[in-house]
Formats: structure tokens, C-alpha cells, sequence
């Protein structure tokens, strides 16, 4: 118990200095800095440097500035809108990892630039989380943070941990995937989205580089790798890519797995989850392909 509130504690404590919204924040302070520096304390410099670092990994598919577009289409407040062009044009002038500035514990953005840590921080108090039962001498143990996953050890009779990938297009399980020490991390269109008179459906995993919904052909990207906060980043990264990207990167990088969900309903998966991950029975008839290294 005692451990467990600790843990509590710890999360409640990282919602407090990384929330966008709390003017007590420390990621307010720096959004509302008129381009001012802003001194921060080392585990949020620490949190935004891996955040860069990821997103000059990705290209810019995983961009923490991309905040006031994703404002602007109501995903922050519930008032959804699809934006004119020109608002949309205009907000991402500001859309531009490389406009945060930071210098060991200061931070500079230009003026009008906006972050939001969103895409990183679960993934990264998960890692802190675990860290902190493995210290209290915890060997098993599973973290559910909504969406990501972090398993220590295996279950207390050693059999391996059961996650459950959702299915994008229904209720229920599309499968079970089969981990030890891992995280596992998903991210898909169905968490949060919003459909027009049209009937068009608009989610909240935006491009970057349009400022419109990711339409790369993915509906679901599951990541499970040692780290939480790579599987955060790289789950939202990869789904921007879409499958092609999202595969040669895999390739290029290989230190974790994945899992993809095509529009089509066809599923993608790294050669690592094949023999790890089982589809549930009413999705058998799915089609899967193997994600393999390529060989010379």
C-alpha cells in the first residue's frame, strides 16, 4: 500500500508541473513566456530534450508545438470545428519543433509557439513509475495509465503478461499480445474524434506538416518496446507516417516492436510481436503481414 501511494503521489505530482493547463504548471509558464526565457527544473528539461530528440528522429512526424492547431480543431476543449484554411495556415507558420530553445534548465519559444507534452509524458511517468516499484524491490507488477501499458517482470506465477489491443472498429479485443518488462502503448483515431454534418470523421493525431488529421492510411498503432516514453512518442510518430514510413523506420531503428492497424482492417506487425501477439477469434479472417529486416 504504502508503495502504491507513493506511486500515486508521484503521477499526481508530474500532472502538476507538466499540465498544459494548470497556471501552475511549469509547461503554462513556458507557454504563456511572450518569448521570455523560463527557468524549469531538471526533470522537465530533461522530459522536453527527449521530446526534441524524438521528434528530429522522426522528422518532424512527433512535433510537441503542434498544440494550438490541435486548439483550434477543439480537441483540447471539447468545441470541435474543422478550421478555415487560413486559420489553420496561419498556426502552423508557429508549428516548428526547432522553435523551442533549450539550454540545459531554461527554455525560450518564439513568441506565439505553444507546447504540449501530451504525446510523451504518460509514456515518460509510466518509466518513473516502474522505476520507482523496481526500487521498492517490486518484481511484478502491471501499470495501466490509459492507453499505455507497463509491465514489470512477469505475473507473480511467472506466466507472461496479456494485453489487450483494442479493436479500432468495434467493441472488444481485435487481439492479446504476450509481454514481460515491457511497455506497451497505443495509439488509434477512435480515442478521440469528432464527425461533421457530412459525416466526415475528423481524430485528434494530427500532421504536422498539414495541420489536418494524420491520413496515412493507419487507424491503430500499438508500440511495445523497454521504454514507455519511446512507445509514447513512436506510437503517435508512427501513425502520422503511416504503414510504409512507419515500416522502413522500424527497420532502420529496431529496438521495438509494432503493431499496425491498416483502413483497410488488414493488420501489420513487426517480426518481433509474430509469435507473441493472437487474434481473437471473430478477427481471424483478418490478413496479416510480417514485418521482417530485410536481407541481402
Amino acid at each position: 500500500e504504502a508503495v502504491l501511494k507513493a506511486a500515486e503521489e508521484q503521477m499526481q505530482a508530474r500532472e502538476r508541473q507538466w499540465s498544459v493547463t494548470n497556471p501552475d504548471s511549469e509547461i503554462y509558464a513556458i507557454n504563456h513566456s511572450d518569448g521570455n526565457m523560463v527557468e524549469i527544473s531538471l526533470d522537465t528539461a530533461k522530459l522536453i530534450q527527449f521530446a526534441l530528440d524524438m521528434s528530429a528522429q522522426t522528422d518532424g512526424a512527433l512535433d510537441t508545438t503542434i498544440y494550438p492547431v490541435l486548439t483550434a480543431w477543439g480537441f483540447t476543449t471539447g468545441s470541435y470545428q474543422v478550421p478555415d484554411q487560413d486559420t489553420i495556415d496561419k498556426l502552423l507558420s508557429a508549428v516548428d519543433y526547432r522553435n523551442i530553445h533549450l539550454k540545459d534548465s531554461s527554455v525560450t519559444i518564439a513568441d506565439g509557439v505553444q507546447i504540449d507534452l501530451g504525446a510523451v509524458a504518460k509514456g515518460y511517468i509510466g518509466d518513473e513509475v516502474a522505476d520507482l516499484l523496481r526500487e521498492q524491490g517490486i518484481t511484478s507488477a502491471l501499470i495501466n495509465l490509459g492507453g499505455n501499458v507497463q509491465t514489470i517482470g512477469t505475473k507473480p506465477d511467472g506466466s507472461l503478461w496479456r494485453i489487450g489491443v483494442r479493436n479500432p472498429f468495434a467493441d472488444g479485443n481485435l487481439g492479446v499480445l504476450e509481454v514481460e518488462d515491457m511497455a506497451v502503448v497505443t495509439s488509434g483515431g477512435y480515442e478521440r474524434y469528432f464527425t461533421d454534418e457530412a459525416g466526415n470523421t475528423y481524430w485528434h493525431i494530427l500532421d504536422p506538416k498539414t495541420g489536418y488529421p494524420a491520413d496515412g492510411g493507419l487507424v491503430s498503432v500499438t508500440v511495445a518496446a523497454s521504454e514507455g516514453k519511446r512507445c509514447d512518442a513512436l506510437s503517435t510518430a508512427l501513425f502520422v507516417m503511416g504503414p510504409e514510413q512507419a515500416a522502413d523506420y522500424w527497420r532502420s531503428c529496431g529496438d521495438f516492436e509494432m503493431l499496425l492497424v491498416l483502413a483497410d482492417g488488414d493488420i501489420w506487425l513487426t517480426d518481433g510481436l509474430n509469435n507473441t501477439f493472437t487474434l481473437s477469434e471473430k478477427d481471424t479472417n483478418r490478413e496479416v503481414t510480417v514485418i521482417r529486416h530485410e536481407t541481402k
